[in-house]
């Protein structure tokens, strides 16, 4: 008996190990609401004057570069592969940068 327990422990601790792995599903709604949750940002920083006009519009540019190539990689209707999603949330990381930067550099909307 304490080798069947032994096997059901390691079968659920594999079980929840697979639970833990994000989906493609759910790394695409996390794409998603990152677009979202960067735009608020944006529109944030104009909002309270940290952001200027030409770095809005860069932000906003570079925003809807990624936008296209994410629909572009999802338009063969199979999703985003895996490489497509680690360059996509790349892209991310260095465009939340870049707003972090924007808003916090000593330039304001005057």
């Amino acid at each position: 008996m304490k080798n069947s327990g032994t096997r059901l422990t390691a079968a659920a601790a594999a079980l929840f190990g697979l639970a833990l792995l994000p989906s493609p599903a759910r790394a695409d709604g996390r794409i998603h609401k990152r677009q979202e949750h960067q735009q608020q940002r944006i529109a944030q920083g104009v909002g309270s004057g940290q952001l200027t006009a030409g770095e809005t519009a860069r932000l906003e540019r570079r925003e809807g570069r990624l936008n296209r190539e994410i629909r572009h990689d999802r338009a063969d209707g199979g999703g985003l592969s895996n490489r497509e999603r680690a360059k996509i949330e790349h892209q991310q990381d260095r465009l939340s940068r870049q707003i972090y930067r924007d808003k916090h550099n000593r330039r304001t909307r005057g």
